[in-house]
């Protein structure tokens, strides 16, 4: 089987209105750079997006914002972004916020197959709003469903043809979970080598998850905020 796509357009050509997407990143350090921008490209709405966050004004998710492609988004932090802001309070996208260790755990529930867990979470505030709460050893806690999607969009640093998957450092972030909570997972990387050159012990991502893999073309690769010490 050939999991290599020659161009970003192609590997992202099926996914249809509405589909439920799940976008790689944290700020807009190991985001699918490429990915997104073919999927802004092609104008696909009314999607509903797992991220961490939506990018910033103009980069990342931040083009799906401004493109209007974006119906419902789940994350847990928005606090770079304009747009998702006045978006929110006008009632124009759907948002839903989630403490960040349940938002990583709920991800990796839906890799692991199992439905729903308990934390505590939440506990109290608005979280726990409409949810089930147990007690276990004298401690509440709350029900928390898995999250899955159709398609996942994930960067790694290197991946072999297999679509075997290495991330670097902070850019790991979520993608190892997302990969495997997807029907269709596609993977973008900075280097493709061949079956057997990637470390077994090395390997993230195991190839099974992936169903599809791309060299990206251009890598940005923006600070979301730059702080400097003063000359």
């Amino acid at each position: 089987m050939n999991k290599v796509y020659s161009s970003a357009e192609q590997t992202i050509a099926d996914i249809p209105d509405g589909a439920t997407i799940m976008v790689g990143g944290f700020g807009l350090c190991g985001m699918p750079e490429n990915l997104i921008r073919a999927l802004a490209k092609k104008g696909t709405k009314n999607l509903n997006t797992i991220s961490n966050n939506v990018g910033v004004d103009g980069l990342g998710m931040g083009l799906l914002l401004a493109n209007g492609q974006i119906r419902s988004h789940i994350g847990s932090y928005v606090g770079e972004n304009k747009l998702l802001e006045q978006m929110v309070l006008q009632g124009t996208i759907q948002l839903s916020l989630v403490p960040q260790g349940t938002f990583s755990e709920r991800i990796r529930a839906g890799g692991a197959g199992i439905p729903a867990f308990f934390t505590p979470a939440g506990v109290g505030t608005v979280v726990a709003e409409g949810k089930e709460v147990r007690e276990f050893d004298g401690r509440t806690y709350l029900m928390e469903r898995a999250l899955k999607a159709d398609f996942a969009l994930v960067k790694a640093w290197k991946g072999d043809r297999l679509g075997n998957l290495v991330y670097r450092k902070t850019a790991r972030n979520f993608n190892p979970m997302m990969a495997a909570a997807a029907k269709i997972t596609i993977a973008e990387v900075e280097h493709l080598v061949e079956p057997g050159e990637l470390d077994p012990d090395l390997v993230h991502t195991p190839g099974i998850y992936v169903k599809r893999i791309l060299v990206g073309e251009t890598y940005e690769k923006k600070i979301e905020r730059r702080t400097v010490r003063k000359a």
